[in-house]
């Protein structure tokens, strides 16, 4: 599903990346671990083609990230380090937003975003706006915009940064 090779990218005198080399299976969890600054945020954002690789190759279900990213990106959900997520919109219109960006037809995105909202138990608070919102509540929005066009991968970067134990653990359970 995911090969790379021989990735590197630096950011002006700092190698960010150098020289990575991995694969991840089709049905298996893959983490990318190390500490701060150890590139896992960077070789995230090449593979989810937000930034190219200095060198190296980067492929996604056989699409190479670089030369195809539209190819790439389609079987892609992304949870990145910081949201998303349009505050003054309410929970529901974020949720419509992201079906539409991952092109689906409008009908399709409002009932798939219901099926989310149920699932994440947003429904309740469905139409306030993000912005009231506590933080653990917008992560899980996080990850259902992330799953809205039922991707075949799901990239987590620090899925529960700034959550409390509790809501920590809660996410967790709604990731497994």
């Amino acid at each position: 599903m995911i090969e790379v090779r021989q990735l590197a990218k630096r950011f002006g005198k700092v190698a960010a990346l150098h020289d990575i080399t991995f694969e991840a299976r089709d049905g298996r969890v893959t983490g990318l671990l190390g500490p701060n600054g150890a590139g896992k945020s960077t070789c995230l954002r090449i593979l989810y083609t937000a930034i190219q690789a200095d060198a190296g190759s980067a492929t996604i279900d056989g699409h190479d990230c670089t030369r195809e990213p539209l190819a790439a990106r389609r079987c892609l959900g992304v949870l990145p380090h910081a949201t998303g997520l349009y505050p003054n919109l309410t929970v529901r219109e974020n949720l419509w937003m992201f079906g539409r960006l991952y092109q689906l037809p409008s009908k399709e995105a409002r009932r798939r975003a219901n099926e989310l909202l149920e699932q994440f138990t947003l429904t309740d608070a469905s139409d306030r706006p993000v912005k009231t919102y506590s933080g653990g509540m917008r992560r899980r929005l996080d990850l259902a915009s992330a799953l809205i066009g039922r991707p075949r991968l799901l990239f987590l970067d620090e899925p529960t940064t700034g959550l409390h134990p509790r809501s920590r653990m809660g996410m967790w359970d709604v990731i497994r």
